[in-house]
């Protein structure tokens, strides 16, 4: 393996460790993953799992017309991880984070006509039809308004977009390299650190696929970009505006909706955000103004997309980032977001 050189990223705040990208590797090393990091980064409708109990104690889909095996959940997060180790070998990466939902159950043969009192834990089958993960890479990170944000890596399998009733083909994977703000565990994803549909057949594709992500993501101007949202405000007018106009949004008819940017926060989570610019504790508006900044709003809508499912949260954080630069840009005259807060 090649030695990576470090490059020093200057910022206004503190100095940022961005590592050069190595040659994409041919092999998968088998790596040790411990357990899971308690910090959840999505909330709605999941549990925390383990990597054990991924490993030992759930079964792996098949795909029926073939009987071959799905890439499992475990086999994910390991090439993923060590997609990651390969790329940053001289950093230091945290244990992944696992939520999972949709748990679906199932029995043995043998238990197939037992009731459901004489079952056994040994007669129980189970798996998750949706997982996510997340893990942090702690010594690559940057400070923006006293949030530290840790580089992060992870990804998003959601079984219900495949198709099992077929014989073995492409499947599919979402995974994303950005940051994650250690304030709140709000993600904050941007467009060249997003892949939002891998498709892959194998894992060593899969694990290509990570590193060329890693290689074409620009930590650098991401970090600028949140940064810059700090310079920023929105009156209470404005502010106002946008959450009227996000509602009114899914209401809109298809033909005057594909007139403006994509929007894809609905009602539940625009009364979060509503709510937290009251309540929040970290990034509500400072009491006696009448402006907010735009990094505080960011992380509102961040904030709220911990209420959504497994398989929408990675879009909705890159949405959240799209909008909140859009709005950026309408305040200094661009037209194109305009319609969300004038």
């Amino acid at each position: 393996m090649e030695t990576m050189q470090l490059i020093t990223v200057k910022s206004n705040h503190t100095d940022v460790m961005i590592p050069q990208p190595l040659p994409l590797q041919n092999a998968i090393e088998n790596t040790y993953i411990c357990d899971n990091n308690p910090s959840p980064f999505i909330e709605a409708n999941t549990k925390e799992a383990s990597l054990h109990h991924l490993k030992h104690e759930c079964i792996v889909p098949v795909f029926s017309k073939d009987n071959e095996v799905t890439i499992s959940h475990t086999n994910f997060i390991e090439t993923v991880w060590d997609a990651a180790s390969s790329f940053f070998p001289n950093e230091t990466i945290l244990q992944p984070d696992i939520r999972v939902s949709h748990v679906v159950k199932g029995r043995v043969p043998e238990a197939i006509n037992k009731p459901v009192s004489q079952l056994l834990e040994s007669d129980k089958t189970v798996y998750y039809e949706r997982m996510a993960f997340c893990f942090e890479v702690p010594t690559i990170f940057q400070d923006i308004e006293g949030n530290r944000l840790n580089l992060s890596i992870g990804g998003v399998r959601a079984l219900n977009h495949e198709n099992l009733y077929s014989k073995k083909s492409i499947e599919k994977f979402k995974i994303f390299i950005g940051f994650k703000n250690l304030v709140c565990t709000n993600l904050c994803v941007s467009t060249d650190g997003y892949k939002s549909e891998l498709r892959v057949m194998s894992l060593e594709e899969l694990f290509k696929a990570t590193l060329l992500l890693f290689q074409q993501y620009n930590p650098n101007r991401h970090l600028e970009l949140m940064s810059s949202f700090q310079n920023s405000y929105l009156t209470e007018h404005q502010f106002a505006q946008l959450i009227g106009k996000s509602k009114f949004y899914q209401c809109l008819p298809n033909a005057q909706k594909k007139l403006l940017p994509n929007m894809e926060f609905g009602d539940t989570h625009i009364n979060a955000v509503a709510k937290a610019y009251y309540n929040d504790k970290n990034f509500r508006i400072e009491e006696g103004t009448d402006a907010i900044n735009l990094w505080k709003v960011y992380n509102l809508f961040t904030g709220a997309n911990k209420n959504s499912y497994i398989d929408n949260i990675l879009d909705r954080s890159l949405n959240a980032t799209e909008l909140l630069e859009g709005i950026n840009r309408a305040l200094h005259g661009d037209r194109e977001y305009r319609w969300f807060i004038e």
